[in-house]
């Protein structure tokens, strides 16, 4: 037994209506944005498996000819890279840890508790975000130094222990909590801390994966403080490595400055991978643009 197919309007419309109605030049633009987006990214990959006389040749090639390992395995025998990322992991775990516990406690305390001067404060969080990191580096450096933290790495993890973002983020997203979930819980005799640790935390994971991915990407990338508050190399992160290693006696060694790029945000896009369902939820429900 046969069967006709019924053509439908939509199906007797010409091809390029029934790609315009599927969105497709949408699709065309976007996918024209990622290709630009990425190919940084993927230039970068390739040259860090090129060799320097490769990558300053003209005309430029996109694919190296002799692939090789060279600048990764120098990285790991003569630049010491294993104590610049032990550095730079000890530092941004920490930032992390700090601001998910006390970004969380000052953003519960904004968004669910009544005291004398709050609007003032949060007010105050506000304005820090409009200041520039980098005006705050001379007063920093005065303070740390009187209490004799310099090269230590308390001096590179303090100043970023609690950040304003972080605190408007976590209020943003602790605001939208039912009060009714707390004034159950402190009828039952809960007090303040037991309330922040059983029931806002538990329902804070995108806002907190979200600060985590933030606070990880600006500590890990971090290069001004480091630089200023580091005073040998044994405390240096790899962003300040990178740019002590990356010049030779004539020119800057490309290859291996692509090659140690590579290794520094290869943390950052299997933390983003992970994450990454967590992040965009707490981006779209902080009402973060």
């Amino acid at each position: 037994m046969k069967t006709t197919s019924v053509a439908t309007p939509e199906n007797k419309a010409p091809l390029w209506t029934r790609f315009v109605r599927a969105h497709g030049p949408i699709y065309i633009v976007l996918a024209v944005i990622a290709a630009i987006w990425i190919f940084p990214f993927f230039w970068m990959i390739l040259g860090s498996l090129k060799t320097q006389q490769e990558i300053v040749a003209i005309p430029p090639k996109l694919f190296p000819q002799h692939a090789t390992f060279a600048n990764f395995n120098k990285w790991f025998t003569e630049l010491h890279f294993g104590n610049y990322f032990m550095n730079s992991l000890i530092v941004s775990v920490i930032t992390v840890l700090g601001n998910v516990v006390f970004c969380s406690m000052v953003g519960y305390a904004l968004a669910k508790m009544d005291f004398a001067g709050k609007k003032v404060l949060f007010a105050c969080v506000m304005i820090t975000l409009m200041i520039p990191s980098v005006a705050t580096f001379v007063p920093l450096f005065v303070i740390v130094s009187d209490l004799h933290l310099v090269n230590t790495y308390a001096s590179l993890i303090l100043p970023y222990l609690v950040q304003p973002i972080g605190v408007f983020l976590m209020r943003q997203f602790i605001g939208d909590i039912p009060d009714a979930l707390m004034e159950a819980a402190r009828m039952d005799g809960a007090g303040e801390l037991c309330i922040f640790a059983q029931i806002i935390l538990p329902q804070c994971g995108p806002a907190l994966a979200t600060l985590s991915i933030l606070t990880f990407l600006s500590s890990w990338n971090n290069f001004l403080w480091p630089l200023v508050a580091a005073q040998s190399t044994s405390k240096y992160t790899l962003p300040v490595a990178l740019s002590l290693y990356s010049t030779g006696q004539n020119a800057t060694n490309y290859s291996v400055l692509l090659a140690g790029s590579v290794l520094i945000i290869t943390p950052i896009m299997l933390l983003f991978i992970f994450l990454q369902r967590y992040f965009i939820q707490g981006v779209t429900m902080t009402g973060i643009k």
